[in-house]
């Protein structure tokens, strides 16, 4: 049986690799660190709900990369180089100076576009692995009391791509069993949009039923301890964190 980690350790541990694949602005190390991610969430996924979170994060960062990739393609600064194709332009106003929509794609400018979005999916990738094994109801219970709201409202936050991701599971299986076999944005959204408006509706009357924020006096039955292993994890990850600053010099 896996040894639980304090709800902190992994949120700092994907701080801490996020500011490494920033500082190393590498491609390949981006692409590892996802990969190392992946392998966590599937070694310490215990079935719950928040599991779902990393696969969607992943289509999300996927999205991203292959916008950026368009986006630099069409739009963008010309970037010398080897002339890849060529794309008609369009004439800008001369307020816009530097900005060129089409013309030559060139190597260097295709594999910018392909790197900056591969930097941003992997940061999505990161928290999105940090929400899929972190329970956000464990996390707000470890948040200083001076901090208490903003961490509700981060942690309300951060539960919101599981949340979808649960959402869409059961509709998807609702409308299977009613025979409905058509899936796309029309199909999904409005039932989405309704079950997310119910759910923040039961919310703030479960807040209210609880007298949130009656009393300044926090109450803890079971106080969630951290252990050897998540200092071990920590310093394993800054010293993962440092290696890649370091490479970046």
């Amino acid at each position: 049986m896996k040894r639980p980690l304090h709800p902190l350790t992994l949120w700092l541990w994907a701080i801490l690799l996020a500011i490494g694949v920033v500082a190393a602005d590498s491609a390949l190390i981006a692409l590892a660190v996802v990969g190392v991610a992946a392998i966590i969430v599937w070694a310490r996924a215990d079935g719950s709900v928040w599991n779902r979170s990393f696969a969607l994060a992943l289509r999300i960062g996927a999205l991203i990369l292959a916008i950026r990739t368009i986006v630099g393609i069409l739009i963008g600064v010309p970037i010398p180089g080897t002339t890849l194709f060529r794309i008609p332009i369009l004439n800008l106003p001369s307020w816009m100076p530097g900005i060129r929509v089409g013309g030559a794609v060139t190597l260097e400018r295709l594999s910018s576009s392909i790197h900056e979005g591969i930097i941003i999916a992997t940061l999505i990738a990161l928290f999105g692995a940090a929400t899929s094994l972190t329970s956000p109801h464990k996390l707000l219970r470890v948040m200083p009391y001076f901090i208490y709201e903003i961490g509700i409202t981060l942690v309300i936050a951060a539960s919101l791509l599981p949340q979808i991701a649960s959402s869409l599971r059961r509709i998807r299986t609702a409308q299977k069993l009613r025979g409905i076999e058509v899936r796309g944005i029309r199909t999904l959204a409005l039932p989405l949009l309704e079950e997310s408006l119910t759910r923040s509706l039961q919310l703030a009357a479960s807040m209210d039923s609880r007298g949130y924020g009656v009393s300044r006096k926090r109450s803890r039955y079971r106080p969630i301890r951290w252990n050897s292993d998540d200092s071990m994890v920590i310093a394993l990850t800054t010293g993962l964190s440092i290696a890649m600053i370091m490479s970046a010099g």
